[in-house]
């Protein structure tokens, strides 16, 4: 349910979030209704059970669930404010949540949208807890209870380094509820959560082929409040988490917290800060903690960038070591709703959503010219100009759905991508024929199971057509795209049908009809799975349930006809099946008129009557 609730720090503003609870209740209705009940809440939508924490396996040891006060005297929400020492790793494999959580405490606005302050263990404490995550274009407010999973009266997965501060832990619960559980928190792009932080709109950059001004791009980035990741990639499992001589860790994520440029014995030197969410574990070389390059540098410029030498998991680098070191970073572009409101330039941003269907509209990448041309396409047009330029600058992201929830029935990542092509002025929809003949003018580097895929580009203005794919055909994903571009760029959306009342005699005769063919569209009540599928098995149901009494006989062949080699029937012939069986029984009713109820047909006319229109 969707209410209004102020933005931190008297912005003024008001923002349009959601109620996630399965009964609709907001944060604080329920937190009322346990104070005024003298009961601490739990949570029936994330009840603390084994299923809550792993879906795949059995719970590995003996959980306990603890509430902040039975694990420590005297708890606090924050203790002197919410600070990237805050969030060390636990015993689950999302240190690329943890990475986003410490770039998110660099940004005290935002910060304070996901982690609402105003909460505490002490007056109005009703064990609930709610914090704000974006979701596919929407804000959500996420509602948990404070019982975290311990063994032996420790926190198991992300706690403070300050055992009596718990927003960090209670943080990492929602986020897990969010996504299902926290199993479904394993292994994941910094980017993710940041975008779900945020609302922002990710960019990936390989620092072995990256651009010349890269560090330039990072500094500009870190200005306008962006937020960054980095990470080392791995050739194999074994290499996962690997600790180098240095001091770095592969297959690992890594905030990047600062970016400045010093004097060093009469040079400018690039420098880069890196944290480990590790809390510890830092890179030994020049520019680390303690090394001999910090005495030949101002003091002031010292102890501006270095506070202290602590093994708190941040270091700098010289940011050609970097470059040496880790392979990927991650930019998260902030959006224009974002709360800063420090003036400097955000995004103009277009939304699409759509989705791949089996048998419709999940086509697959241009390998699979036959069916390319089935995907969705939108149209975007660009006439603004950069300032002071000829070109248009457009970040084209393409996100898919809820996969990280989808994992515990079986669903992961598709491999993703998308393709631009300049947009002729006489059709919505292009066929097969432009796509064979007609190039695209920009497009994904490459397919990848990611949930976003992002690119940046410099077009001129014009028409564009946009292709996004799954990269082979017949897999099924929800989507939405976002277009984020330096000037106001216009989305070409199809004209929307009247609404009903305001329908023209054509629609209203075009409505009659469909509703005559779909019915109320029994096929979904088969299709338990969504597959696009449903069981041969079940015809007879769907049949029967549209009206349509059908002997073993008739039902036989029609699975001969209409199934497959594994027995299911996809939606596009289920319709056509009912399209033939409404034309077969019209016939059959003309010659009942005609013989006035007597119609002497043997079994072997029957199946000739039956094959003639099923072939039809």
């Amino acid at each position: 349910m969707p209410y209004s609730v102020n933005l931190p720090s008297g912005s003024g503003q008001a923002t349009l979030v959601n109620s996630t609870q399965a009964d609709g209740k907001t944060y604080e209705q329920l937190r009322l209704e346990c104070l005024q009940k003298g009961k601490l809440f739990e949570d029936p939508d994330f009840p603390a059970v084994g299923d809550s924490l792993f879906f795949s396996q059995r719970v590995p040891v003996n959980f306990e669930w603890k509430r902040p006060g039975e694990i420590c005297k005297d708890p606090k929400f924050i203790t002197g404010g919410a600070t990237r020492t805050d969030i060390c790793q636990g015993q689950l494999g999302d240190c690329w949540l943890l990475a986003a959580i410490a770039s998110l405490t660099l940004h005290e606005e935002t910060l304070k949208r996901v982690v609402p302050h105003d909460q505490s263990f002490d007056r109005g404490y009703a064990g609930i807890f709610h914090f704000q995550f974006w979701q596919h274009n929407k804000w959500l407010d996420v509602v948990v209870d404070d019982r975290l999973p311990c063994v032996r009266n420790n926190l198991v997965f992300v706690h403070s380094a300050d055992n009596t501060e718990f927003w960090s832990a209670l943080l990492e619960k929602a986020y897990a509820k969010l996504n299902g559980s926290y199993e479904s928190l394993k292994g994941g792009s910094t980017m993710e959560a940041m975008e779900d932080f945020t609302g922002g709109v990710g960019e990936m950059y390989e620092t072995k082929n990256a651009p010349t001004n890269l560090f330039l791009i990072l500094k500009k980035a870190v200005e306008r409040g962006s937020m960054l990741g980095c990470s080392i990639d791995i050739t194999s499992s074994a290499e996962s988490e690997a600790q180098t001589t240095t001091g770095l860790v592969k297959g690992h994520a890594y905030s990047i917290t600062g970016v400045e440029e010093v004097n060093y014995r009469g040079a400018k030197v690039q420098l880069i800060r890196v944290r480990n969410p590790w809390g510890q574990v830092e890179w030994n070389g020049p520019w680390s903690d303690n090394s001999r390059e910090w005495s030949a540098i101002d003091s002031s410029e010292k102890n501006r960038l270095l506070h202290n030498s602590l093994d708190d998991g941040e270091f700098w680098m010289e940011f050609g070591d970097f470059k040496a070191n880790y392979d990927k970073i991650e930019i998260c572009n902030l959006t224009p709703d974002s709360l800063s409101d420090d003036g400097s330039k955000k995004w103009e941003v277009n939304l699409f959503e759509g989705n791949w269907i089996r048998g419709s509209t999940a086509g697959g990448c241009r390998n699979y010219i036959d069916t390319f041309w089935t995907n969705p396409q939108f149209k975007l047009r660009l006439d603004h100009p950069d300032d002071g330029d000829k070109m248009c600058s457009v970040i084209v992201a393409l996100l898919q759905k809820n996969r990280r929830r989808l994992r515990k029935e079986g669903l992961d990542m598709e491999t993703i991508g998308f393709a631009i092509y300049e947009a002729p002025d006489d059709q919505d929809h292009q066929g097969k024929d432009f796509f064979r003949y007609n190039g695209s003018k920009a497009r994904s580097r490459s397919y990848i199971n990611m949930r976003e895929v992002s690119e940046r580009f410099r077009l001129p203005p014009g028409n564009y057509l946009l292709v996004p794919t799954t990269f082979q055909p017949h897999h099924e994903a929800d989507f939405l795209i976002r277009i984020f571009s330096e000037n106001k760029a216009g989305a070409m959306y199809p004209p929307k049908p009247n609404p009903p009342e305001e329908e023209t005699d054509e629609e209203k005769g075009l409505r009659r009809l469909f509703e005559q063919i779909a019915g109320s569209m029994l096929f979904l009540a088969y299709d338990t799975d969504r597959s696009g599928r449903m069981s041969s098995y079940e015809l007879r149901s769907a049949l029967n349930a549209a009206g349509m009494n059908l002997n073993n006989k008739i039902l036989q062949l029609l699975g001969l006809r209409f199934a497959d080699e594994n027995f299911d029937i996809d939606f596009d012939d289920y319709l056509t099946c009912i399209v033939r069986l409404e034309n077969m029984f019209r016939v059959f009713q003309a010659l009942d008129k005609q013989k006035k109820g007597v119609i002497n047909l043997n079994m072997m006319q029957v199946k000739l009557f039956f094959f003639t229109f099923l072939k039809m």
